[in-house]
């Protein structure tokens, strides 16, 4: 074959010539992926409300740079990065509707670069197709615009495992290898080596040395500062590990597939994961997206293009084992990274089942395919709306309870512990404390030794009893729990 006959193969065992394959490298051609990113920041400034308050982690993120509150308890697990990625906003204004925005835009950029990533080695509208697929799953809107760290994982991964492949034509894209790899480590360490694994294994296998060298550089540079802290803060790697796994249960062999079919209903955390499975409608493009990346798998291998889908496929399989696997809860945040890189393989499988070789539709299976994706997305966003409700209540009491405890009294500087203390501490600008738990950063007597100092209350969920301490401390009943307020506070401050 000559070098005008050559071909690039795609979406099936379609053939475009080579010059058509050079259009889809063009910058021109690329905005599709605009559109996609552009209308996936539209749909979170729409769907999830800007001012829907912050959640738990968010305000552990938020604290260790902005000024609404002290600093909380930063454990093992949690890295750095999503606290640098909020500080131009958060450094200087309490405003979480900007701070929304700001995300929405910033993440809506990230998935339009991680899609650009890929031009050359799909059609650009399978590419297209892929960004929407995952622009679309209700958790990938309703996490785009806060602060956490498991999109960005997604987008940094989706990103590398797209410039390692075209770094071998293009030297260039190592860059961008680098580049995935540091944000990802920047977030999220641990899951940055779970996701890279299998390009480390391709890059070692294939001796290429300059791509080995490219991931391992950008594993460094994101996880330099984590490392360091674990010396500093935590007595060292080992030890924060270990410390990271306690948090979480115990790393280690557990089957955690069903928790993740409990939390597809909008469970933001489900831990314990208890009670029956979702309506099937909500399970369901679930147990498709395996099947979709295998009809994608087999595609590729008919078309003879299977390390451009095997490398994603892989890189996905791995970003999930962690979190099917190792633990014994779920998230459903937890598994973004995967969904972002089934993506494009589950488009291009898609567009191999609706298109003739020639590239036409096939009127049934292409109706048929319609049909199912406007159920899917109509489920999507019914358990999107119904999550950001429901979160939106959550906030707003924590809030209530906050402008209810400052009422009291209990304002900066002061000390919660107990139910919720966390998230309630920084809505009300106090330090949070926890003698057990996840958060332990105090003990009983320190925190009755503060009450002597500043004003310090307990929360607790209505009627319960609050440790042994407060017992006899005046118990006000807040939005959806009580607070024992130390005896030596009163609306004017600690006495």
């Amino acid at each position: 074959m000559t070098h005008g006959d050559s071909a690039l193969l795609v979406g099936g065992n379609r053939r475009i010539p080579s010059a058509a394959s050079d259009a889809l490298r063009r910058t021109g051609s690329s905005w599709p992926l605009a559109a996609v990113a552009a209308a996936f920041t539209l749909a979170q400034l729409v769907l999830v409300r800007p001012g829907m308050g912050l959640g738990w982690d968010e305000t552990v993120y938020v604290s260790q740079v902005g000024t609404q509150a002290p600093a909380a308890f930063f454990s093992a697990p949690r890295a750095r990065g999503v606290s640098l990625l909020v500080a131009p906003i958060a450094s200087w204004s309490t405003s979480t509707e900007l701070l929304r925005v700001y995300l929405a835009v910033l993440s809506g950029l990230g998935l339009w670069l991680a899609l650009r990533a890929w031009r050359g080695l799909f059609p650009v509208r399978v590419l297209a197709v892929g960004g929407a697929l995952f622009a679309s799953l209700w958790i990938t809107v309703f996490y785009g615009p806060q602060a956490m760290p498991n999109y960005w994982v997604a987008v940094g991964g989706l990103g590398a495992a797209g410039c390692f492949l075209r770094a071998r034509e293009n030297p260039r894209a190592l860059w961008g290898v680098v580049a995935g790899a540091c944000l990802m480590a920047w977030m999220r360490p641990t899951d940055a080596v779970w996701v890279t694994l299998p390009l480390l294994a391709a890059a070692a296998v294939g001796r290429r040395a300059r791509s080995v060298l490219a991931l391992v550089a950008g594993l460094v540079a994101g996880g330099t500062q984590w490392v360091v802290e674990a010396y500093v803060s935590y007595g060292g790697l080992a030890e924060r590990l270990h410390e990271g796994s306690r948090i979480q249960g115990g790393l280690g062999p557990q089957f955690a597939v069903d928790d993740q079919l409990r939390s597809l209903s909008g469970r933001s955390l489900c831990r314990p994961c208890t009670g029956p499975l979702p309506d099937p409608a909500v399970m369901a493009w679930w147990a498709v997206l395996p099947l979709l990346a295998a009809v994608g798998l087999v595609v590729a291998v008919r078309a003879g293009r299977t390390r451009a889908t095997l490398v994603p496929l892989a890189c996905a399989a791995t970003a999930a084992v962690p979190y099917l696997f190792l633990i014994g809860y779920a998230a459903p945040r937890f598994l973004l990274p995967a969904y972002a890189l089934l993506a494009i393989p589950v488009a291009d499988a898609l567009f191999h089942l609706a298109t003739t070789p020639a590239g036409r539709w096939r009127p049934v299976p292409a109706v048929l395919l319609a049909i199912g994706l406007a159920g899917h997305l109509a489920v999507q966003y019914a358990v999107l709306e119904r999550t950001v409700k429901r979160t939106t209540g959550h906030h707003r009491d924590w809030a209530d309870t906050a402008d209810e405890l400052n009422r009291l009294g209990v304002r900066r500087p002061c000390l919660l512990t107990g139910h919720l203390s966390v998230p309630v501490a920084y809505y009300a600008g106090c330090t949070s404390a926890a003698a057990w738990g996840p958060n332990t950063n105090s003990t009983e007597a320190g925190i009755v030794g503060a009450s002597r100092r500043m004003p310090v209350a307990v929360l607790t969920r209505p009627g319960a009893a609050p440790p042994a301490y407060a017992r006899d401390w005046p118990t006000v009943p807040a939005a959806g729990m009580d607070i024992h307020v130390a005896p030596n506070v009163s609306a004017h401050g600690p006495t």
